[in-house]
C-alpha cells in the first residue's frame, strides 16, 4: 500500500474484457494495473494460485483482483494472497469456502430461513448412490457440481436412462473447472425466471443490497441477455429476494461484491440457487442503473474504506432504482448459432462499434457501452471460454434501453469468425423479449427465438462486388485466372461463399481508382485468399473459385456416390477429445454417442446420425482437433 493507505499497484489475475475494464478503473484511480502475460516465457497460469502470487510480487503488487473465472472463487488464492501480505479484492478465504461449496450453501440458506430447491448433496458420491437420489427427487432433475459456479457442468436430466451419460460428462466439466467433481442434485424448476441480487459488503460488518437483474435468457446455462431492474416481478418478491440476499451475504460475514442467485417459478415461488463469490459478468447493467463503478468500490473496500465512506447508502440504492432507469446487456460471444450455438474460433478480421459509444465508462454518463476484450488483428482460439464482448444500453425506461441495444447491435460489426451478433440482433426484437416473457428455455423453446438463431442471410449485390474488389489481384495470374474477357467490360471473377445454397457468384469487376473501396458494404480482408463479408451481422468468407481441374471434378463426383456423407462423422468444431465412446465392430442406433469434444469450457456430443456398425474410429481420448476432422466412419447395420 502507498503512504496513504491506497493500492498503488494492482495485479489482475485475469485475461480478455475484464482484465481490460479493472483496469480502466484502476488507472482512473491513479492505481498502476498489471495484466499478466498469459504466453511466452514470461507466462503466468491464472489456475495456480503460487504461480500468481510470485508474479504479483514481482510486479511489486499491492493488491490482486481475481475478475471472474479462473481461481476468482478459489480460497486458496484469496489465502495465499494475503499470506503474502498482499490485500485481496473480494470476500474473505472463510467466506468463499461456505459459499462456493453449494452444499454447504444450501446448509447456510436454510440456517437464515432462506427456500431452497428440494435436493440432496450425497457424501456417498458413486453412481449408485446418485442415482438413488435421483429417484428419491424426482425427474426431471438437476446434476449441479459442488463447486464453482457461471453455469458450467450444470445438466437437466429428463429421465432415469440419461442420468450416466449426465454424470460422467458433468464430473469432467467439473473436474476441469473447479479441480472438484463432487455432484449435488436438485429438483428441476421448470418455467422459471433466473433473478439475482448484486450485494456489496464492507470489512466492518455492513451489508446492503444494489438492487436486481433479470438473466433469464440463457443457453447451456450461460446467460445471453441480462438486464436491470428484473422486468415485470412483483414488488413483493422483488423486496422478498432482496431481503433474502442481505441476511445471507451477513451471515457469512461478506465483504466487497457478490451476487446471490434466486429461480422465480411461474407460480411467483422463489428458490435460492447460489452465491457467487465476485464479480459477476453482468455488473455493468446494475453500474448503469446506479450510476456506480463497482470495482472502484471493490478497491475501496479492499483498501478498509466503509460502505458510508463510499457513499453507499441502502435508501438511496432503493430510490435509484424506484426511477424506471433500465440496463441491458448482451453477451457476443465466439459461437455459431447456424450450426448449433458450437464455439468457434478464427481472425478478428474486423472489429467495429459506434464511435460514440463509451468504452468501459464514464459510467455515470453511458448511455451505451462496450466492455470489449479483442479488437481487430486478434486471433479468438479455443483456449478460453467464448466471451468476446459485452455491449450494453441505458435508458429512462424499459423500451428505450432495449431500443438503444438494438441500434448498438445494429451497428457493430465483427468479422472473421462466427458470432452470434446477427442472433443477437434478432432477439432483441422477439415478442418474448420485447415484452418481458423470458423463462431460463426461452432460447431453446421459443419459436421465435429458434427462428432467430436460424434464419438465413444472403450477400447482396453490393457486397458481392465488394468481395470481388477486395480478391482481384490475389487468385491465378494469368488471363483466364484473372478473369480478363475479350471485349469485357471489366474482370469477371467467380467467387464463393460459406452461406450453402446459392454461393456461387460470377462478378463483373470495372477497373476503378480505389479497388478497396466500395461504400456501404462491410467487408474485412484479405486473408489468406479469402475476405469477409457482414450479412446482416454474420460473418461470411468469400474466396475466388480456383480454375476447374481434373482431380477437383473427381473428387466432387465421387462425394456424391452412393453411401456418401452419413458414414463420415466429422468434428463440427474445434477442440480437445475428452471422450471415445465406441470401437470398431460396435453396432450403434441412431443417436448414440461416438465421440465427446471440448473446446471453450464445453462439451458437444457427435452422436451417430444413423444405425450402423463403426468402421474405424479416428481420434484418440486427449487429441486435440480441427473441425472437420474424420472422428469415426460407419458402414450398413449388420
Amino acid at each position: 500500500m502507498t503512504d496513504d493507505g491506497r493500492i498503488g499497484t494492482l495485479f489482475i489475475a485475469n485475461r480478455g474484457e475484464i482484465a481490460r475494464r479493472i483496469a480502466t478503473t484502476a488507472a482512473r484511480l491513479n492505481i498502476r494495473p498489471v495484466i499478466p502475460q498469459l504466453d511466452g516465457p514470461a507466462a503466468v497460469d491464472l489456475l495456480d494460485a503460487g504461480a500468481v502470487v510470485r508474479a504479483a510480487v514481482a510486479a511489486g503488487a499491492d493488491a490482486v483482483h481475481p475478475g471472474y473465472g479462473f481461481l476468482a472463487e478459489d480460497a486458496s488464492l484469496a489465502s495465499a494472497v494475503l499470506a503474502a501480505g498482499l490485500a485481496w479484492v473480494g470476500p474473505g478465504p472463510d467466506a468463499i469456502r461456505a459459499l462456493g461449496d453449494k452444499a454447504e450453501a444450501r446448509t447456510i440458506a436454510r440456517r437464515v430461513g432462506v427456500p431452497v430447491a428440494d435436493g440432496e448433496e450425497p457424501a456417498d458420491q458413486s453412481d449408485g448412490s446418485l442415482t438413488a437420489a435421483a429417484d428419491r427427487i424426482g425427474y426431471p432433475v438437476l446434476v449441479k457440481p459442488v463447486a464453482g459456479g457461471g453455469g458450467k457442468g450444470i445438466r437437466v436430466v429428463p429421465a432415469a436412462a440419461e442420468l450416466p451419460a449426465a454424470l460422467a460428462s458433468a464430473r469432467r466439466e467439473a473436474a476441469r473447472a473447479f479441480a472438484d467433481d463432487r455432484l449435488l442434485l436438485e429438483r428441476y424448476v421448470a418455467d422459471a425466471r433466473h433473478v439475482e441480487v448484486q450485494v456489496l459488503g464492507d470489512r466492518h460488518g455492513n451489508v446492503v443490497h444494489l438492487g436486481d437483474r433479470d438473466c433469464s435468457l440463457q443457453r447451456r446455462h450461460q446467460k445471453v441477455i441480462e438486464e436491470a431492474p428484473a422486468p415485470n416481478l412483483d414488488d413483493a418478491t422483488r423486496r422478498a429476494l432482496w431481503d433474502a440476499a442481505v441476511r445471507l451475504a451477513t451471515e457469512v460475514g461478506y465483504e466487497s461484491a457478490g451476487t446471490c442467485e434466486f429461480l422465480v417459478g411461474g407460480d411467483g415461488r422463489w428458490i435460492f440457487l447460489e452465491l457467487n463469490a465476485r464479480l459477476q459478468v453482468e455488473h455493468p447493467v446494475t453500474e448503469l442503473v446506479l450510476g456506480r463503478d463497482l470495482v472502484a468500490d471493490q478497491l475501496g473496500i479492499a483498501a478498509g474504506a466503509t460502505l458510508a465512506e463510499l457513499g453507499i447508502g441502502q435508501a438511496s440504492i432503493e430510490r435509484a432504482f424506484a426511477t424506471g432507469v433500465h440496463a441491458i446487456e448482451a453477451r457476443l460471444n465466439a459461437e455459431d448459432p447456424a450450426n448449433g450455438f458450437l464455439p468457434s474460433t478464427g481472425p478478428v478480421a474486423l472489429f467495429r462499434v459506434p464511435a460514440d459509444i463509451v468504452a468501459f465508462g464514464p459510467i455515470a454518463e453511458a448511455a451505451g457501452r462496450v466492455d470489449a476484450g479483442i479488437e481487430t488483428g486478434d486471433i479468438v482460439t479455443g483456449r478460453f471460454d467464448p466471451l468476446l464482448a459485452k455491449l450494453i444500453a441505458r435508458a429512462p425506461d424499459r423500451a428505450g434501453a432495449l431500443e438503444r441495444l438494438g441500434l448498438l447491435l445494429d451497428h457493430t460489426e465483427l468479422l472473421g469468425l462466427p458470432t452470434n451478433l446477427a442472433f443477437l440482433r434478432r432477439l432483441v426484437r422477439t415478442p418474448v423479449v420485447v415484452e418481458a416473457r423470458a423463462r431460463t428455455t426461452s432460447i431453446d423453446a421459443d419459436p421465435d427465438v429458434v427462428a432467430a438463431a436460424s434464419e438465413p442471410g444472403s450477400l447482396m449485390d453490393r457486397q458481392w462486388t465488394a468481395a470481388a474488389r477486395r480478391l482481384a489481384g490475389t487468385g491465378p495470374s494469368g488471363a483466364f485466372g484473372g478473369g480478363f474477357r475479350l471485349n469485357a467490360p471489366g474482370h469477371r471473377y467467380r467467387l464463393v461463399a460459406d452461406t450453402g445454397a446459392g454461393s456461387e457468384r460470377r462478378v463483373v469487376v470495372i477497373p476503378t481508382r480505389s479497388p478497396d473501396q466500395q461504400p456501404g458494404a462491410d467487408v474485412a480482408g484479405p486473408d489468406g485468399g479469402r475476405v469477409y463479408v457482414s450479412v446482416d451481422g454474420r460473418s461470411v468468407a468469400v474466396r475466388l473459385e480456383p480454375p476447374p481441374d481434373l482431380a477437383a471434378g473427381q473428387a466432387r463426383a465421387a462425394s456424391g456416390g452412393a453411401g456418401g456423407g452419413d458414414a463420415t462423422l466429422e468434428a463440427p468444431m474445434p477442440g480437445r477429445v475428452v471422450g471415445v465412446h465406441v470401437r470398431p465392430g460396435d453396432d450403434l442406433k441412431a443417436g448414440d454417442r461416438v465421440v465427446t469434444l471440448e473446446a471453450m469450457k464445453m462439451e458437444h456430443v457427435v452422436s451417430a446420425p444413423r444405425d450402423g456398425r463403426v468402421e474405424e474410429v479416428g481420434v484418440r481420448k486427449g487429441e486435440q482437433v480441427e473441425r472437420g476432422r474424420v472422428v469415426a466412419r460407419l458402414g450398413a447395420a449388420s
